[in-house]
């Protein structure tokens, strides 16, 4: 059997490129300025295609790969995967769903963290020869609240590292979860009403676009601290840089951000903000994972199997 071609609209490191290349033949698409000219003369072969949820694939570009059968997302996300034009045609759409939790998990509390004890401003101070006593002091991190909005996978593993801070954990779905410990809350505002600390963990798209907005914020009130590791669109970014300007909360933690990959000039001015540019879930371990998987889901598919992880 000929080796299937593959449309790479996303970077890979050479360790991932040469995995993946020992199972494809692969055409490098990886930035838009390539992608219209990859397509036109490689698009009748192409039948299979790896993006992320950040990077997706539009109906339109699905529409011209007329021999597509796979599309697979490098991580979690497949938010920006034309998901309807994919069943439309009975293409198949996997993600590398459960490859990079524990990164995410351990960099919303490496966010979180930073933001209540306040890391990048001391770091800075004491770069600059400024001294403890002419500075504020920080709270306590351990014995708060933490509620979490969004109890799938990596927001069991945030609750999880959370009980080693002894903090009380609570949470918000759709939909009760009886089968965990922690208190559920049927409204996103009484979670943050009732937390200390909010981390958002639920999946981007149009369901929660904004979900994180001024009424939650001041719900969340003046000592309480948000972190977002889902996607940029869930919190209001106007809502969020009006809140740490007057104090409405104490402080916040993103790695996600509206605009991506520009940096939120809303927020970069602000004292009260930790930033960093959606690394959380990358690592080498889960980014080797991550093609690993999608390698596994081809093999299979084009086997005639049933895939892994299907969308």
């Amino acid at each position: 059997m000929p080796t299937p071609t593959l449309l790479v609209l996303i970077p890979l490191t050479s360790e991932n490129r040469a995995l993946i290349g020992a199972f494809f033949g692969i055409v490098d698409a990886s930035d838009s300025s390539s992608r219209d000219e990859a397509i036109a003369a490689h698009g009748e072969n192409v039948r299979a295609v790896l993006t992320n949820g950040t990077i997706g694939i539009s109906a339109t570009d699905i529409g011209r790969l007329p021999h597509l059968e796979l599309i697979g997302a490098l991580g979690a996300g497949y938010e920006n995967i034309a998901r309807d034009a994919a069943k439309a045609r009975g293409i198949v759409v996997v993600n590398g769903a459960g490859t990079n939790d524990d990164c995410v998990a351990d960099h919303a509390f490496a966010l979180l963290l930073a933001a209540v004890r306040a890391i990048p401003n001391l770091d800075g101070a004491c770069r600059a020869g400024r001294w403890r006593d002419d500075l504020p002091m920080q709270p306590n991190f351990s014995g708060k609240r933490l509620g979490v909005v969004g109890l799938g996978t990596i927001g069991r593993k945030v609750a999880r590292r959370a009980l080693g801070f002894d903090l009380e954990i609570g949470y918000h779905n759709r939909r009760e979860q009886p089968e965990t410990p922690y208190a559920y809350f049927d409204s996103l505002m009484a979670l943050a009403g009732w937390a200390d600390y909010l981390v958002v963990t639920t999946p981007g798209g149009a369901a929660t676009h904004h979900l994180i907005g001024a009424d939650v914020l001041e719900a969340l009130g003046p000592r309480g601290y948000l972190v977002n590791v889902s996607r940029g669109s869930v919190v209001d970014t106007a809502a969020l840089a009006d809140a740490l300007a007057h104090g409405a909360i104490a402080g916040a933690g993103l790695d996600v951000y509206e605009g991506e990959p520009a940096p939120p000039a809303l927020l970069t001015g602000s004292e009260r903000v930790v930033l960093t540019p959606h690394v959380g879930g990358r690592s080498p371990e889960a980014l080797a994972a991550s093609a690993a998987l999608f390698v596994e889901n081809a093999t299979r598919y084009f086997a005639g199997q049933a895939v892994l992880t299907p969308v």
